[in-house]
């Protein structure tokens, strides 16, 4: 006889309840993840918690032993699936964990027969628990601890027309670098950051605006000022010392909530008296210099406008456009408000601004077209149109004609040599772009590629493609970055780096657009599993991979999957099991289709930070999956009433034989079904094209109702936004989904410095220096669509005096 009976205290009862609930659902939850053809853990787990919960509720010490044994197994198969993973290990051992407190506490066992040896074989199983989850917080495997060997040399070469300390273009310069070449704050003392000064815009979003209201900016500053436009595409000049505004510019922006996108990146400069600048494309440039703006500044408006306001009174420049204005709108077909979308700044030549913009995404057939255009930048004048759908894509409108419709456009930032007066434009999808069985040889043939144009003429140098009959969203996202790289032999190759959303960083000879980086053409699922193919559609048979890739892992499986408990990670599991998955570019369907890189991708519009002096590059990669679904409908039906824009959630795709609904891959609980992380800083070395260091970035301390706040232990999420970087060794981001700056050492990816933000930081930061003394900016607006805390702070922080 190895029991008495006595009677059951209400918390042996509620414990012993639970105990047969996680045993039940273990079980049935793991007998369907089985039957998928997953991990049979769970249901093995289910029945062994039923007999342990069947003996303790006869307080029968057997099932203390049972217990142990339980608790052991799933220790040792918790390191098989994850090795010794913080956070993948959580969710496997945290409820078995809390339910082994419990059977530990003596009321728990009160009218047991020697409990104790089995007691401690209970504590010594969560002991070795602890002990892993412990050495995984010291030692992550998912970070990389390398140190860059070659040294930060003492002078950084200057660029041609900019002030070193000046930030004139969006990346800095026009090739996209966003390094800048101040040392004053460093790795030895960004830890004394303090702010210098905050700067409220006023700019809230509405009732009346989009879901997609975010704060993106990069301001830029030259000479004595620093100019900034908000989502509403005020543009602000402020005094870079103080913070004071010097005076605003309001466009009258005619928006509401209908537009996909409410927001400004960022706003371009042309200064005519600064030819050094543009040594290649000043020789062209023509017309004397406006005696109204000799120094302007370029707005893209939202509701299809460019607009020209002179740099130092505030005013638009009423010789440029009509009345300093100029109709994106015009001669595009399907033109309607907020259709045609430039969200971020144009490139500015000697000569020339070129523009692209974004198109709404999967809405209908009958969308504007994605042309890519050069206008003369004293008059305004439309001088050349690349229109990425055409059979001649230079072919001007005429007075009855006009542009492609859907044909794939460029809504990333372009990027610009100065010294050979080419123009890089990186390019999407054409809309819809999530079925393209309506799409012919010429609507595909720019898509998804980076354009080598000639900045002044608009005709075609050299085209590269990313994606093939992209059915993924798989944009080119960024601004492409120049940079001369040194390879093996001491030969120097004038280099482009393409970022993509696959993670493939493309790295080519920007005079040829051949690769530098080996490139393989690689074959691609052609088949879904479940459900039928999606009608009308073809696949890409193979797609190009480069050497140089940041995505997180090549593919993922069911021990991927990830979930606060044990309980919600056995669902994601199964949700896995039932979603078609065989990798990247995996074919959409109806029966629902994971995408990783998920349409965020591993790279965003925020780019990456290139150092040529020393050869790096700086990055911020992510990844978290999605899944699309397509819905049946009649192609022929009729467009209805664009309601809110989004770029998640159901998308009608009028004129196709589907909608498609999208969203992340998440839980029951609405965290994320892959297991961390989900953000990371990276150091690459551009000679060895090799990962030097990588580390999680960002926590969820802003993700969780004050109620649940966990230590900020640092998990790795995902952000939109760049980082920058400095001679003084030093890296700067925000971009994650908690409210933070971080500074970062070059060198080694070590945390050198975090700022507490007052919103999210959704935007890259910038730097600059007035009177010797150097500033860091980042604003902290936060992204409506991405459910970080809105805001109006530009943030300034400099060294105390």
């Amino acid at each position: 006889m190895n029991a008495i009976h006595p009677r059951r205290s209400a918390a042996q009862t509620a414990g012993w309840l639970v105990l047969l609930l996680v045993a039940l659902y273990s079980l049935f939850g793991g007998v369907w993840l089985a039957a998928l053809g997953g991990s049979w853990y769970y249901a093995a787990v289910g029945v062994a918690l039923l007999a342990s919960a069947w003996c303790l509720r006869r307080n029968r010490t057997a099932g203390l032993w049972l217990y142990a044994l339980i608790l052991a197994a799933t220790l040792l198969w918790g390191i098989w699936e994850a090795g010794a993973d913080f956070w993948a290990l959580a969710p496997r051992y945290d409820v078995l964990f809390l339910l082994g407190l419990w059977l530990l506490l003596p009321p728990a066992t009160r009218g047991f027969i020697a409990p104790r040896p089995a007691k401690t074989a209970i504590g010594l199983a969560m002991a070795g628990m602890l002990a892993v989850l412990g050495y995984g917080i010291v030692d992550d495997p998912q970070e990389t601890h390398g140190t860059f060997s070659r040294a930060q040399p003492a002078q950084t070469r200057p660029v041609a027309g900019v002030a070193e300390e000046d930030w004139p273009a969006y990346g800095r310069t026009e090739g996209g670098v966003r390094y800048s070449p101040l040392a004053q704050i460093n790795e030895g003392n960004v830890q004394d950051l303090r702010v210098a000064w905050t700067y409220r815009t006023g700019d809230f979003r509405t009732d009346n605006d989009s879901a997609e209201t975010t704060n993106q900016v990069t301001p830029i500053k030259i000479g004595d000022k620093l100019f900034l436009c908000t989502p509403h595409q005020f543009l602000d000049a402020l005094d870079p010392a103080t913070g004071r505004r010097l005076w605003r510019y309001d466009p009258k922006l005619k928006a509401d909530k209908t537009f996909q996108h409410l927001t400004c990146r960022g706003v371009a400069y042309h200064d005519a008296g600064n030819a050094q600048r543009f040594p290649a494309s000043a020789a062209k440039a023509e017309g004397a210099v406006s005696a109204v703006c000799p120094r302007k500044v370029l707005l893209p408006a939202n509701d299809g406008r460019l607009i020209a306001v002179n740099a130092d009174s505030g005013r638009k420049c009423g010789d440029f456009g009509n009345d300093g204005e100029i109709d994106l709108q015009k001669s595009m077909p399907h033109a309607y408000p907020g259709g045609y979308n430039p969200t971020s700044p144009p490139v500015v030549t000697a000569s020339t601004i070129v523009i692209g913009g974004s198109v709404t995404d999967n809405f209908s057939s009958q969308e504007p077209s994605g042309v890519i255009r050069g206008y003369d930048v004293r008059t305004g004048a439309l001088k050349w149109v690349f229109d990425t759908g055409a059979e001649d894509p230079n072919a001007m409108p005429g007075e009855h004609t006009r542009f492609t419709p859907n044909s794939p456009n460029a809504w990333a930032p372009l990027a610009y040599d100065a010294q050979t007066d080419v123009v890089y434009v990186p390019t999407g999808v054409g809309t819809p772009d999530i079925w393209g069985g309506n799409r012919d040889q010429l609507k595909e043939r720019y898509a998804n590629s980076v354009l080598a144009l000639d900045a002044t003429t608009g005709r075609l140098i050299w085209r590269f493609q990313t994606t093939h009959h992209d059915l993924w969203d798989m944009d080119v996202p960024a601004q492409p970055s120049l940079m001369d790289v040194t390879l093996d032999g001491g030969r120097t190759v004038p280099a482009i780096y393409v970022l993509t959303k696959t993670g493939n960083v493309f790295v080519l000879d920007r005079r040829s657009g051949q690769p530098i980086v080996p490139v393989a053409e690689k074959a691609v699922p052609q088949s879904v599993a479940r459900g039928p193919q999606a009608r009308g559609e073809r696949y890409a048979p193979t797609q190009p991979f480069s050497a140089l890739n940041l995505a997180p892992q090549d593919k993922l499986t069911d021990r991927d999957m990830w979930g606060a408990t044990m309980l919600d990670q056995l669902m994601c599991r199964v949700m896995f099991k039932r979603l078609n998955y065989d990798g990247v570019y995996t074919p959409p369907s109806e029966n629902g289709t994971l995408v990783f890189p998920g349409n965020l991708g591993v790279f965003e519009w925020g780019g990456m930070s290139v150092n040529q002096d020393r050869q790096v590059a700086l990055m911020n990669p992510i990844g978290l999956p999605f899944v699309s679904r397509l819905i049946p409908e009649d192609p022929d039906r009729t467009v209805g009433t664009k309601e809110e824009g989004s770029e998640s959630g159901v998308q009608p795709m009028y004129g196709v034989p589907y909608g498609v609904e999208l969203g992340p891959f998440l839980s029951p609980l609405g965290l994320p079904c892959k297991a961390p992380a989900w953000g990371y800083v990276a150091g690459v070395d551009l000679q060895s094209n090799q990962v030097v260091w990588k580390k999680r970035i960002g926590t969820i301390r802003d993700s969780l109702p004050q109620l649940f706040q966990l230590p900020p232990l640092k998990i790795g999420v995902p952000g939109l936004g760049g980082p920058i970087s400095t001679a003084g060794n030093v890296m700067f981001v925000a971009a994650t989904q908690d409210n933070y700056l971080r500074a970062y050492d070059v060198g080694s990816g070590r945390l050198l410095w975090e700022a507490r933000l007052p919103a999210g930081g959704q935007a890259t930061p910038m730097t600059y220096a007035v009177g010797g003394k150097q500033y860091v900016v980042i604003m902290a607006g936060g992204h409506g669509s991405f459910g970080t805390k809105m805001g109006d702070y530009l943030v300034a922080y400099a060294l105390p005096d």
